[in-house]
């Protein structure tokens, strides 16, 4: 499954409010760390059992950044319940990735 976009609109329906863990990418078009964590970020979507992968592009929802304290980006977000429980900053490999939400 493709990530799914997220923005205001959505978010609290595709992640406070889910049923499954969901990761989430804050990242902007601009950045390249961004660009090099973005396939390894849909890589996992595809492959993603048991939760669900999510983007918001911190220029265009800049309110849910802020919301969520994103000060340096790439940022990956696990949510479950509705709440963060987990956090990593940077260009990580999949491996880490895959830890965040197992």
């Amino acid at each position: 499954m493709e990530p799914i976009v997220l923005t205001k609109d959505n978010f609290e329906e595709e992640v406070l409010k889910s049923d499954v863990p969901v990761l989430v990418d804050f990242w902007a078009s601009w950045c390249g760390p961004c660009k090099m964590l973005s396939p390894i970020v849909e890589e996992v979507a595809k492959e993603a059992e048991g939760f669900k992968v999510g983007k918001v592009e911190t220029d265009d929802e800049m309110d849910l950044a802020a919301q969520y304290g994103i000060s340096s980006i790439p940022c990956l977000i696990v949510f479950d319940g509705g709440k963060e429980v987990k956090r990593s900053v940077g260009l990580i490999p999949k491996e880490q990735v895959l830890k965040l939400v197992k």
